[in-house]
């Protein structure tokens, strides 16, 4: 299952050693980060990405269906760093959704994420996607 949209596997980082700023949004919109819960699993996935793959954070923002981030890493590939967070954030909060007893949306938002990955994978070769890199001097 898909959590969030990314049309490439890959995020083109020009040179590691600068700040990005970088944009994403959950599949098709969907309100994911308005429970607390869900929020908090990407705040543990961000910690665990400074601690352990090298990512420095500046600045982040997490709105209902999409975050904000200012990146960079001295030591590490943010494409490889980006790849691993959200792989294991979409993981995590898809797990947690479908172990919840209390959410309401429960059914709706597996069935979008599953027919969002459908999609996906069948248009990812499209230059369109859904993300902003934009490095900061």
């Amino acid at each position: 299952m898909l959590l969030f949209l990314c049309m490439s596997t890959k995020y083109k980082f020009n040179d590691d050693s600068k700040l990005y700023f970088v944009s994403f949004a959950t599949v098709y919109w969907i309100d994911v980060f308005s429970r607390k819960l869900y929020r908090d699993l990407f705040i543990e996935s961000l910690k665990y990405c400074q601690q352990h793959k090298g990512m420095e954070l500046y600045a982040y923002c997490i709105m209902t269906n999409h975050v904000h981030l200012i990146i960079g890493s001295e030591s590490k590939s943010l494409s490889d760093i980006m790849r691993d967070l959200k792989k294991f954030t979409s993981y995590s909060i898809t797990k947690a959704i479908s172990e919840s007893t209390n959410e309401s949306r429960k059914e709706w938002m597996l069935w979008m994420f599953e027919r969002a990955g459908k999609r996906i994978s069948i248009t990812k070769n499209t230059n369109s996607g859904n993300r902003i890199i934009i490095p900061l001097n």
